[in-house]
């Protein structure tokens, strides 16, 4: 990539060598004059660290003009700086002090500080995102993770700014001398250069406090003025307070950077970033459009996912990359199980069955598979490791570990493990000798099984039954874990037999055990009644794909909606959805579970999920003729008619409406669309209560679009009607939406070429070329994509490329040429970041052309 790749062995070396007491930033955010800066920003580093004397090693600067560095009161020639290597420094003291004067620029890819004007208003909005490695496009730093220091920041910036950092400000700003004032903030306490903050702008700001026996924290909300109208700020405090309130009593050890502030950023790349005390969140949390219950549930885990990080990553580091699951996974886990002890959400761990684990089973059936404790050799390297197996399948086997351990000696290690290691770094060898002290239990071959190895293990019940339906025998088979080295692993998990009570589904039986090899025997199961349906994993305490007997998937499929509880009817949506990945159950047969049972599905959530799912499924996995002649016209009229038998106003309602608006809409539903559009009551349409709002608005634009309904025009006029940039972006993605061969020429050009356009227009863009439907039209750009994908992953920076690496990969050619296309590719000198995720979209490919011929032949 563009960046320099530092190597974890490179990283060991300079951390061996020294040790970072201070940074002094100043930044100049203005123009010289007190306007907002433009292309470039002023950076003045004052680094003070300790070294082995008379060694020499590099300091990291990514800026388009090095002016000055001095190192002990020496002039260093900068003449010939490279930022692909850094900044020499020769012949070290013990004590050193270094002075780095540099022009930085402002980026539009959220890497480094990224600088966006505000199209409502003109303002101009500036934030930080140095994860992994970016740090050094702020200030001069040494930018690795172990190598910890104090930060003291000022900013120059316009007078009507608010500025904020990682620190609390210090005082009132000060007029500067050519302009604009300087914001000072207090020096915070040791941080990773990743974790620095700086946020600026005339952001709305919105203040409250949280306070307990440890003390009080000052709280601050912020978001764009223009956005001011929607920020829900008496919801995010209540789930901030209750986030603080869960891990104080759960962690033992109190916040530990002061105040928080929690800033909704635009063009945000991700959900969020855990800069201590200084949280960035993407801004779409805040919601201008109603949204279903759902989104208001992944946000709060997002702010809870991030608080955990204040302990997970923020207070105790890892050391290097290759324990970055460290921080996700338990920041995962520790979200989930805050919002059921301490939110509105109690039920999110059936959103977490439904929604992470599907995430971490997908990522872990592809042949880029690895670790959870992965291997990272270099920043290249985990800058696509953010991925389902860090983050989803991490937290599973996480809490698995809590169904083995007990979950008051699972924390007791935690707080052992904060209190050894605070404002430090450690390993996961240090958190699992904590874990190991507090539960009394060698955990070191749970971790060989569970952390070191890949793939899933598939479990399926075996059993007989006499001839008044009671069990004689019942044993629970385990797979080899696939792909990988077939190990079976220690599952602690639950079997439960379902039987019918005044016609619904509840659990009359339920067996806890270790299951253990290829046969684990459950003779607690012999005598007890079959039930109606007998599922392995209830309860979801383990991770593993399980599968149903077919007496199981036959009641599943006639009787999903009859579930009393959410959880095992969750666990089944995930059991006949994984089935119809791997070929076991057709596509047109889970299509058909879903058009018959999703109506009484209560968890909007999993409604949500399923109904992406089945998109997936007819699109990608069914029969492409049956998908073209019956499938797409049935799915669409299904989900139509879910929403108009929907309670009005309902979550419900909504979610089968921007389902519906996200498949290939009917030919006899164009008029309806229109006329919602045009501004009819969706009560005439059987949908009374639906708010035709911004957000539904530009949904019905988009799937118009697709179909050739709106042209060109009518986009550009509902793009200066909604002239924000959220208006931008949809209005980006429905012109790329257009059935024609020349907008989709076009959309494909900038999004390959145009290196000008912020990341997150480019992914609108590419959401529009690869709208469902449009695989006729793309046919021709297999060739494309693989003649220009090099070029463009060695020009761009990481963000951007994957956004288009992955995102046009030509999923929609499933065919064999497709893949030898890929294969002539990968055999090519290809770089192993770029070589994975190539990889990975192949194996998109092949996994679709074996459920097609599945889903083909089971109508014969």
């Amino acid at each position: 990539m563009s960046a320099p790749n530092l190597t974890r062995d490179q990283a060991r070396r300079r951390a061996a060598l020294l040790s970072v007491d201070e940074y002094r930033i100043d930044l100049d955010l203005t123009d010289g004059a007190g306007g907002p800066g433009r292309e470039r920003f002023g950076s003045t580093t004052l680094v003070t660290f300790a070294a082995t004397a008379g060694e020499s090693t590099v300091i990291d600067l990514v800026a388009p003009r090095l002016v000055s560095a001095t190192l002990n009161g020496t002039a260093l020639d900068v003449s010939g700086f490279d930022e692909s290597v850094g900044l020499e420094l020769p012949d070290l003291a013990d004590q050193n002090t270094l002075e780095v004067v540099a022009e930085c620029a402002y980026s539009n890819t959220g890497e480094g500080l990224h600088r966006f004007v505000d199209p409502a208003d003109g303002a101009v909005y500036l934030y930080s995102q140095f994860e992994t490695a970016d740090a050094k496009r702020m200030f001069a730093c040494f930018d690795q993770p172990d190598l910890k220091a104090r930060y003291t920041v000022t900013a120059v910036a316009p007078v009507d700014w608010r500025v904020v950092s990682n620190g609390a400000p210090v005082g009132d700003p000060e007029p500067a001398a050519g302009g604009g004032v300087v914001h000072r903030f207090a020096t915070t306490e040791p941080l990773s250069t990743y974790l620095i903050a700086m946020i600026a702008g005339p952001y709305a700001v919105w203040s409250d406090e949280y306070v307990d026996e440890h003390g009080t924290i000052p709280l601050g909300l912020y978001c764009r003025a223009s956005l001011a109208e929607f920020m829900d700020a008496d919801r995010l405090f209540t789930e901030t307070k209750q986030g603080f309130g869960f891990y104080h009593r759960t962690f033992g050890v109190p916040y530990a950077f002061g105040k928080y502030d929690q800033l909704f950023v635009p063009e945000f790349n991700a959900g969020a970033m855990e800069n201590a005390g200084a949280v960035t969140f993407l801004e779409d949390y805040v919601f201008r459009s109603r949204v279903t219950r759902y989104l208001y549930e992944r946000r709060a885990e997002t702010i809870l996912h991030e608080m955990a990080h204040m302990w997970f990553g923020d207070l105790v580091t890892m050391r290097w990359w290759d324990d970055l699951w460290l921080n996700e996974s338990f920041a995962t886990f520790a979200s989930v199980l805050s919002q059921v002890e301490a939110t509105e959400y109690t039920n999110a761990w059936t959103t977490f069955a439904n929604v992470e684990k599907s995430w971490a089973y997908r990522q872990d059936q592809l042949p880029s598979t690895h670790p959870i404790a992965a291997d990272i050799p270099d920043i290249a390297a985990v800058e696509v490791n953010f991925d389902g197996i860090t983050y989803a399948k991490g937290a599973s086997v996480l809490k698995q570990l809590v169904a083995y351990v007990g979950l008051d000696p699972f924390l007791a290690g935690l707080r052992e493990y904060f209190a050894a290691h605070r404002f430090g770094n450690a390993t996961f060898d240090d958190l699992l000798g904590s874990l190991e002290r507090s539960s009394g239990r060698d955990l070191s071959t749970w971790g060989r099984q569970w952390l070191t190895t890949t793939g899933i293990n598939v479990l399926r019940p075996e059993f007989d039954v006499d001839a008044d339906g009671r069990f004689t025998s019942f044993a629970v088979l385990q797979d080899g874990a696939a792909p990988g080295a077939g190990e079976t692993r220690v599952h602690r998990m639950r079997v439960g037999v379902y039987a019918d009570r005044d016609g619904s589904l509840v659990r009359s039986h339920v067996v806890e055990l270790d299951i253990d090899g290829e046969r684990t025997e459950v003779p607690d199961l012999v005598g007890v009644p079959r039930g109606e349906l007998v599922l392995l994993n209830d309860d979801d305490l383990t991770y593993a794909s399980v599968r149903l007997d077919q007496r199981s998937l036959s009641t599943a499929t006639l009787r999903i909606a009859d579930f009393a509880d959410p959880m095992p009817r969750t666990l089944v949506w995930s059991a006949a959805w994984e089935m119809t990945r791997q070929a076991e159950m057709p596509a047109r047969d889970f299509l058909a579970l879903v058009q018959s049972g999703i109506g009484a599905e209560t968890e909007v959530g999993v409604v949500q999920r399923v109904l992406l799912q089945a998109l997936t499924a007819l699109e990608s996995y069914a029969d492409p003729d049956w998908a073209a002649r019956t499938g797409r016209d049935a799915l669409a009229g299904s989900l139509l008619e879910h929403a108009r038998a929907a309670a009005a106003g309902s979550d419900h309602q909504l979610a089968f409406v921007n389902a519906a608006l996200a498949g290939v809409i009917r030919d006899d539903q164009r008029g309806m669309l229109r006329s919602l559009l045009d501004g009819v009551d969706p009560a005439e349409h059987g949908l009374a209560g639906l708010t035709v709002d911004a957000e539904l608005r530009w949904r019905l634009i988009k799937a118009l679009a697709a179909v050739g309904d709106l042209d060109v025009d009518v986009i550009d006029r509902e793009a200066a009607a909604d002239n924000t940039a959220a208006g931008a972006r949809h209005a980006e993605a429905a012109r790329a939406a257009r059935p024609t061969s020349a907008a989709k020429r076009e959309a494909w050009t900038r999004a390959f070429t145009d290196d000008a356009i912020p990341n997150v227009t480019v992914r609108s863009i590419v959401e529009g070329i690869t709208r469902p439907g449009s695989g006729t039209l793309l046919s021709g750009y297999t060739g494309e994509y693989f003649d220009q994908v090099a070029d463009l992953w060695s020009r761009r920076t990481s963000e951007v490329a994957q956004t288009v690496v992955i995102g046009l990969y030509p999923s929609w050619d499933v065919s064999d040429e497709a893949l030898a296309a890929a294969d002539a590719f990968l055999a090519g000198d290809v770089p192993p970041a770029l070589a994975r995720l190539v990889l990975e979209g192949r194996d998109s490919v092949a996994r679709a052309l074996r459920a097609r011929a599945f889903d083909t032949a089971s109508a014969r």
